[in-house]
């Protein structure tokens, strides 16, 4: 690049005009605006005492200020706009033309002045110059190796070149691609650049106060090669590496690296890459690595959050590079000591829910543990209760009890088996920790009092659903009707916010008193009498096959019976030609907003306002008080509807698909029944498997009871919750009235009282951490509070070549389809026949079953909330399949075999 400095530049009226160019490493000024990321932590580690380089930061106003004098701007915003972010050919040719602009660019005479008098008040020393944007060591992005890092620049005209080198990596391909896949905004980014005394490193590396790959948060690793850090940055070298204790600071691990390289500053300049034979030399000295471990723990204390760490050795000296934040870690609960171990479960790995927990949602949720805690005569708060733990902006059990009480863990066992099994899998993999050594709880005779009271009540309730199913099943059902016509008679007499949070933390404990002690008997009673038989058939050939079918078709089940209401529904809109025409042509988002205007023709309109009256508070992440309902959000029923118009083969249609795996239910029946009375003792097996079939039709359905009318209390709460909304945002409190579900219940409580208050402040960081939540792209299923996190389901076999996967079969049968990899049932609508492909599905996902010829799912067990729709309709199925949505892609044909839980990919 030659170098140009051009006049003195033009005042432009702008935010940055009156900052200054250069600031010193140690001052206050620098913030992420001003000095970007590392700028900023760099200059916090300066201000605390830490051993930093000398040096200054070019500020972003620099920055500003060679953007607008050579007019690259709108170069910039252009090239932006032509260019695909996912096609690598296209982003390299915006970057190229971007970073073409800057290279011919002129630096204003002004300001290539300030720098070299910040240059030469440093002393004039070889320096090294290292990028710091403004989107970068993020509490949630790094943007690591994004940008340029110089080394061993010297003299005035190297170091102008070397700066607008390290503006212009703004722009390269990586950057803006890495920019692009995280949705970050990229017009408003600007870049400070960090000018330090280089330190001519005898051995550098990077540091993690936190084990990267594990999670563990008391163990710090370090990573170390001879000369420059950068060999290792740019992985031209294996490193050294170094685990040591963070509590005891003893070296636990060494593992000496080749370090067959490494890279030394050269006299004239710039750096040269040597040969180097240190297979059996230790790059850090034992005591250094102590030290360094020690220097890591405080940066670690200073921040409040695990770093990952460069730094530097030289003539017996440590140097700190920059720090920023392990991106990588999950975050653990506040206030959540590593030791005694606890372990942790998600509870999204069971319901299928990816996104983040809104405020008052995951409040629910604690006030309902507080409310289950006074069963056992424990008295709780929901800020003190220590069961479900909030991280990520998720939910999680705690699991510890039960993992430690010698009885707890076998029945936790067999509940994982059929529940979420890859969990259960990764669960065995902490069993045998000697923290989580089973003992036997020394519990009050009171608590032992409690929870025989409890065992009694609910053993009673199953036995008499087992010996009248059919006139308990409509018991029950009669009893949470009329609980719910209680609730929502006291819900319509909260009219202030007050009154209504009063009844938020109420319902809980109307819960507990009210549903559960006719549900779970119910839950338990329905799959007694399926593990019976199961039992039962274990000695037939094709038992188990048998047995699964037996659950196809099963009436009595609220989601079966809202799907095959959405399809009667379509059939409304289907016997309106205009309709049914208008509905095919229309956009999804169109059909919403004609819906909730009320201007769909009239077979639609009536049809849809007949079916949400029923079902419409029922949505994706409906267990979150804040998610948007159907509603709110219709979009996906109109997607929905839309496949359920274009089946044009009768033997299809829902009704006929359901009515078809009801009678394979009774042919199923009817086979294990005679096998039975083929073998020893037939007559009574033959006998007790028919009586235990028919509680199984009766009483299984009823699986999917508890939720909905749990989802029926939540959406009460919901639209008083939103009453109080639309007035706090009429009356300018509040901006929006979804905010009221970003706050906690106590903090409503202060906002009922003194709604004077600015809350904006508060809820505007809210809404930040949810939205960065939203862009994790894993969840653990296990959490452990010393910081180790499990996320993997069952692994694939050895040597498939990637064509097989394998997962747990949860509905017998084979079909090869086309793949459809499904994130968000919001956006994506399913072609007859096309194989569902996703992480985990609730009720709203079910209405995609009716038009899928198979599933395929990375959570979930035989009993989870997919399993048993997908048996219900007769679609093959296979579950807990390890990263299904990433291994598999929309377009594959693959075989789904729900009876061996093998899926292979047939061709791409």
């Amino acid at each position: 690049m030659a170098l140009n400095t051009g006049p003195h530049s033009t005042t432009v009226a702008s935010p940055w005009v009156d900052q200054p160019l250069t600031v010193p490493l140690t001052s206050s000024a620098l913030t992420l605006a001003l000095g970007g990321g590392k700028g900023a932590h760099l200059a916090r580690l300066a201000r605390a005492g830490l051993p930093v380089p000398d040096g200054f930061v070019i500020t972003t106003a620099a920055y500003h200020r060679f953007v607008v004098a050579n007019q690259i701007e709108a170069a910039l915003q252009a090239a932006l706009a032509s260019g695909d972010p996912s096609d690598p050919a296209a982003l390299e040719a915006v970057a190229a033309a971007i970073r073409d602009r800057f290279a011919r660019g002129s630096i204003p005479q002004d300001l290539a002045e300030a720098i070299a008098e910040a240059y030469r008040a440093l002393g004039s020393p070889a320096v090294a110059v290292r990028s710091s944007a403004t989107a970068e060591d993020l509490p949630d992005l790094s943007f690591a190796g994004q940008h340029e890092t110089l080394l061993n620049i010297t003299g005035e005209e190297a170091l102008l070149r070397a700066v607008v080198t390290c503006w212009s990596s703004l722009w390269t391909a990586r950057a803006i691609g890495y920019r692009a896949r995280n949705e970050l905004e990229q017009g408003d980014l600007a870049l400070a650049v960090i000018v330090q005394r280089l330190v001519p490193s005898e051995a550098a590396g990077v540091l993690f106060t936190a084990n990267p790959l594990t999670g563990k948060r008391d163990e710090i690793v370090i990573d170390a090669i001879l000369g420059l850090g950068e060999a290792l940055v740019a992985g031209q070298v294996e490193p050294d590496h170094y685990v040591v204790d963070a509590a005891t600071q003893r070296i636990l691990r060494k593992q000496l690296g080749a370090k067959a390289v490494a890279i030394v500053p050269r006299a004239e300049g710039g750096t040269a890459v040597l040969p180097v034979s240190a297979t059996t030399r230790q790059a850090l000295p034992d005591d250094r690595i102590i030290a360094l471990a020690r220097l890591g723990r405080g940066i670690a204390a200073l921040f409040g959050t695990p770093q990952d760490i460069e730094w530097a050795w030289a003539e017996g000296q440590l140097w700190i590079l920059q720090s920023r934040p392990i991106t990588s870690l999950f975050p653990l609960p506040v206030n959540l000591p590593p030791t005694p171990l606890q372990v942790l479960f998600s509870v999204g790995a069971v319901q299928g829910v990816r996104e983040p927990f809104t405020p008052l949602g995951r409040d629910f949720f604690r006030h309902l543990a507080a409310a289950g805690a006074g069963y056992f005569g424990v008295r709780r708060t929901a800020a003190t209760q220590r069961v479900v733990l909030e991280a990520g902006e998720r939910l999680f059990v705690n699991l510890t009890g039960i993992v430690r009480h010698p009885l707890g863990r076998r029945l936790l066992r067999q509940i994982l088996r059929v529940a979420e099994p890859a969990t259960g899998e990764l669960l065995e993999t902490v069993w045998n920790d000697p923290a989580l050594h089973p003992v036997w709880p020394r519990l009050s005779p009171r608590t032992y009092w409690r929870i025989a009271r409890l065992l009694q009540r609910l053993i009673r309730g199953v036995v008499l659903n087992l010996l009248r199913p059919a006139h308990r099943r409509a018991q029950i059902q009669q009893h949470l009707n009329q609980a719910i016509a209680m609730y929502l008679q006291r819900q319509a007499q909260a009219t202030t916010l007050g009154e209504r949070v009063a009844l938020f933390e109420e319902t809980p404990t109307l819960i507990g008193k009210l549903i559960l002690p006719w549900i779970v008997p119910t839950i338990a009673s329905g799959m007694a009498a399926l593990q019976l038989l199961s039992r039962l058939a274990a000695s037939l050939p094709d038992g188990q096959r048998l047995v699964l079918l037996v659950t196809r078709g099963l009436p009595h089940n609220v989601t079966t019976e809202m799907d095959l209401a959405l399809w009667q529904t379509a059939r409304a809109i289907q016997a309106d030609p205009a309709a049914a025409t208008y509905f095919l042509q229309a956009a999804p988002d169109v059909l919403a907003v004609e819906l909730h205007a009320g201007r769909l023709p009239g077979a639609a309109q009536t049809a849809i306002d007949a079916f949400l009256q029923r079902y419409g508070m029922r949505g994706v992440a409906e267990i979150d008080l804040g998610h948007p309902r159907w509603r709110d959000q219709p979009e996906p029923l109109m997607r929905v509807l839309q496949s359920y118009l274009q089946i044009s083969d009768p033997q299809r249609a829902p009704d006929v698909v359901f009515a078809r795996s009801a009678a394979e239910a009774a042919t199923a029946i009817e086979q294990i029944v005679t096998g039975l009375r083929r073998t020893r003792a037939g007559w009574i097996k033959a006998r007790l498997a028919r009586w235990a079939a028919r509680r199984v039709r009766e009483l299984s359905g009823l699986r999917e009871t508890p939720k909905f009318t749990f989802v029926r209390l939540l959406d009460a709460i919901r639209d008083g919750m939103l009453a109080s909304g639309h007035a706090l945002a009429s009356a300018g409190v509040l901006d929006h009235p979804d905010d009221i579900f970003l706050l906690y219940a106590a903090e409503l409580r202060e906002l009922a009282q003194d709604p004077g208050r600015d809350w904006r402040a508060l809820i505007s960081t809210r809404r930040a951490a949810y939205q960065r939540e939203m862009r994790r792209r894993q969840i653990p299923r296990l959490l452990l509070s010393d910081g180790r996190t499990f996320y993997e389901g069952v692994a694939p076999p050895a040597n498939t070549n990637g064509n097989l996967l394998i997962g747990s079969p949860v509905s017998p049968g084979v079909v090869e389809g086309i793949a459809h990899v499904v994130f968000d049932p919001h956006r994506e609508r399913l072609a007859p026949g096309e194989i569902l492909v996703c992480h985990g599905t609730d009720p709203a996902w079910t209405p995609l079953f009716l038009t899928a010829g198979g599933l395929v799912m990375e959570v979930g067990g035989l009993m989870t909330h997919g399993s048993v729709v997908a048996r219900e309709y007769g679609i093959p199925a296979v579950v807990g399949v390890d990263q299904a949505t990433r291994r598999l892609r929309s377009g594959q044909r693959i075989r789904v075999d729900g009876s061996s839980g093998r899926i292979t990919v047939l061709d791409d």
